[in-house]
């Protein structure tokens, strides 16, 4: 597995990808949310996210985003060089003593996941973040069951869990 930075032929493969990834994770969400809060909160997720990750690969923004694609340097003929995954990163306030990294996201083919994917995008951008000179890293993940591999995997790249609540009422 290597990872590289993102290259705009990157784009379409990565924004697949996401939503394969991200299919169970919103099935999960509709599950756990019920109706009609799923519905009125995601009336459409493919596209809002198929959006989301054509913005953060491709738009300016502050701070700015940089992206990393991970694929397979060697596989089946065609598999060779297909993204599997990809990170987002970005810094906030830099230049000043409370800066700190975030992983903003992360997506893993789910053909590709339990490979180790994952694990070598999150150590990447963190690797990033350290030759930077910046002191804390945080990544933000869903305590739905949908979610619970992506937290598997933050905790055991230790990162610390601090509970936060979000509440929602339909109107």
């Amino acid at each position: 597995m290597i990872v590289r930075p993102f290259v705009d032929e990157d784009l379409e493969p990565v924004v697949e990808l996401s939503l394969r990834a991200w299919e169970p994770v919103f099935a999960a969400l509709e599950r756990e949310m019920g109706q009609p809060l799923y519905r009125l909160t995601v009336p459409d997720w493919r596209q809002s996210q198929r959006s989301a990750v054509t913005s953060v690969c491709t738009e300016e923004q502050a701070p700015p985003m940089r992206v990393w694609v991970a694929s397979r340097e060697d596989g089946d003929p065609g598999e060779t060089g297909v993204a599997a995954g990809f990170v987002a990163l970005r810094v906030h306030a830099q230049g000043t003593d409370e800066q700190f990294g975030e992983i903003y996201m992360v997506a893993v083919d789910p053909a590709q996941q339990q490979r180790g994917v994952g694990r070598a995008l999150c150590e990447h951008a963190i690797a990033v973040l350290r030759e930077e000179g910046v002191k804390v890293a945080m990544v933000e993940t869903g305590q739905d069951s949908g979610h619970a591999p992506a937290r598997r995997l933050y905790e055991s790249l230790e990162f610390q869990n601090v509970p936060a609540a979000r509440y929602w009422k339909v109107l």
